[in-house]
């Protein structure tokens, strides 16, 4: 079976970010790093080329493939902040409560375990902080350590 492409290592975190282009994408890359380890206590980690990742688990589908993957994260692309917030993608409760936070977020796109995110400065930093924490809260029920 095929391992994921996107997978764990030893990259520099601080040299990644220090490495984005633009100034305002680096920046709020910073107030993430901080943000996530505030909310998760975890340290970050580099996953793949462009993924900083808060925890891992293991997951187990019905096919059965399997693999690893981060708890949590970001990625600071070059078009947006890419957040992923996976908890809640496919619980119809966590993704009700979810849903209540992204209506007060501000200005935002959201795929089914991606938010999408152009600037900081366009949304709730307080509403951002509990959409992360309820997240990492139902990964750790979902999938314990």
């Amino acid at each position: 079976m095929a391992e994921n492409k996107t997978q764990e290592n030893d990259g520099d975190v601080n040299a990644f970010i220090n490495a984005v282009e633009h100034d305002g994408r680096r920046e709020d890359a910073r107030v993430l790093l901080d943000l996530f380890h505030k909310v998760t206590g975890v340290e970050p980690k580099m996953w793949g080329d462009s993924i900083i990742g808060y925890g891992s688990y293991h997951y187990k589908y019905d096919s059965g493939r399997e693999g690893d993957f981060l708890r949590t994260g970001f990625s600071p692309r070059k078009a947006n902040l890419s957040l992923y917030i996976m908890g809640s993608a496919y619980d119809g409760e966590a993704q009700k409560k979810r849903d209540a936070l992204l209506a007060k977020l501000g200005k935002h796109k959201m795929a089914r375990a991606c938010l999408y995110i152009t600037r900081l400065k366009n949304v709730d930093m307080d509403v951002l902080e509990e959409l992360i924490r309820d997240d990492w809260e139902h990964m750790q029920r979902k999938y314990p350590e």
